[in-house]
Formats: structure tokens, C-alpha cells, sequence
């Protein structure tokens, strides 16, 4: 994921209210978010080229999601980031214990932010800080960086998100993550990757010829711990695939 704004409220009827894009470059092949036949209980989309998923659920409540971060001047790692979210969800450690274990693996790995979570708990990986950290009850926003770092595109995307809290719905939220502007020069980071690829990547939603977003996901969680998680799947130019719906 590129981009992910939510909504964590313990004791609310929603507890976990999200959305998020995944964006990637469209010759790499993946499949849209569906049931895992290797795994019961999971659900998301899958990365083809390595096996993992930058979004998922799975049973008892678990939830992950993972975004990079931005630096080119890393060196390329053998281990892919989209195996973390899956060891999560198909396992059984609580996300505490978890992301202690992840973090002491994180040099396998290049720059990366997970967040897990189940019915009680969510919880964040940094693996610039090495720190697991419970997050307390908030919006947030997390992009290519740290949790809330003030990139146009979380600033905006946690403002849109905080106008659909009051009724929560998935064709809003799908909406916020379909604005295409960009965001204005003077406000734009400098993460080493030259400005006219800083401008592509500063809006919400990305559409070009070979990289853009591939995927935008709603997810809603109640407080009986049911789910709804929404995924519309877009191709080069931003043109629309198609869209899946799973209630768990």
C-alpha cells in the first residue's frame, strides 16, 4: 500500500474504519482481493511475482497492512516486504508478540510500515525505528514514511476520511481515494527520487501509463468483530477493473 488513512475507536460500533491504495507498477502481476485457498480464513489480494499481500484479514480478527518506504538510496533486500502481513494472518502470535519478533527480523527486509491488529488492539512497525507501538484510539494517516508524516497526500487523505466518520460508508470512502490532484510544488517532500516524480506520486490516487494505483480498499469493522472489506481494482490510465465485496 502507498497510502493508508484510518480510524481507530475502541468501544465504537466501528471500530476500524479504513481506506487505502496500493500502488505498483502494472505489468506485475497480482490477483484482486479474494479468499486464499491455501490459508482458510484469509482474505486479500495477492502479489503473484512473490507470494505476499499488502492488505489483508483473517481469522479472530486479525487485520494487516503494509506500505514502503520511500528511499532510494536503500539497497535491494532479498526478503519481500508482503510476507509480513501474511505471517500475521496465518499465524498465532497477538500483535504485540508479533511485531517484537518482526522487528528483530527487519534487516531481512528494505523500509517498510505494518499494521496488524485484532478485535482488542492495533498496533505499528516502523522498521526505520525498530519499535513496536500500540496506537491508542485516533485518525491516522501513513504513506512512505513515518505514521503521520505530513505529506500532502496523508494531510488530505486524513481530512477527507475525518468528513465520512460521521456515517461511515464504502462508496465515500472508495471516493477519497480516487482524487487525482496534485499537490502544490512548495509542499512537496524531497524523499531523493527528482521532482517530477515527487509531483506523480503527492496525489491520492495515481494513473499512468506503467505505474499508478492499482487497487483502493474500504474496510469496515464492527463491533461484533464482522467485517466489510471492499476493493476496486484499476489498470494503466486509471481505467476501472472491476470491484469485489467480502463480508466475513
Amino acid at each position: 500500500m502507498c497510502l493508508i488513512v484510518f480510524a481507530w475507536r475502541p468501544g465504537h460500533q466501528l471500530p476500524l474504519v479504513m481506506a487505502a491504495n496500493r500502488d505498483e507498477f502494472y505489468a506485475r502481476p497480482s490477483l484482486p482481493l479474494g479468499p486464499w485457498e491455501d490459508a482458510p480464513g484469509l482474505y486479500g489480494g495477492r502479489d503473484l511475482e512473490a507470494g505476499g499481500t499488502w492488505l489483508g484479514i483473517g481469522p479472530h480478527g486479525r487485520f494487516a497492512a503494509l506500505t514502503n518506504i520511500r528511499d532510494p538510496r536503500q539497497p535491494p533486500f532479498g526478503r519481500s516486504r508482503g510476507e509480513l502481513p501474511v505471517q500475521f494472518l496465518r499465524g498465532q502470535l497477538g500483535p504485540e508478540a508479533f511485531l517484537t519478533d518482526a522487528a528483530q527480523r527487519a534487516g531481512d527486509y528494505s523500509g517498510f510500515n505494518l499494521v496488524i491488529g485484532d478485535r482488542n488492539e492495533l498496533w505499528l512497525l516502523n522498521s526505520r525505528s525498530g519499535v513496536p507501538e500500540r496506537l491508542s484510539e485516533g485518525l491516522y494517516g501513513l504513506s512512505n514514511a513515518g505514521l503521520d508524516t505530513p505529506w500532502p497526500k496523508v494531510e488530505k487523505g486524513k481530512a477527507l476520511l475525518s468528513e465520512c466518520l460521521i456515517e461511515p460508508q464504502v462508496p465515500s470512502l472508495l471516493d477519497l481515494l480516487h482524487d487525482a490532484q496534485q499537490a502544490e510544488d512548495a509542499l512537496l517532500p524531497d524523499t531523493g527520487v527528482g521532482l517530477n516524480t515527487e509531483r506523480l506520486l503527492s496525489s491520492i490516487f495515481i494513473a499512468t501509463r506503467s505505474y499508478g494505483t492499482r487497487a483502493s480498499t474500504a474496510l469496515l469493522v464492527k463491533a461484533d468483530g464482522s467485517r466489510l472489506l471492499v476493493e476496486r481494482s484499476y489498470g494503466p490510465y486509471g481505467a476501472h477493473l472491476g470491484e469485489v465485496s467480502i463480508e466475513r
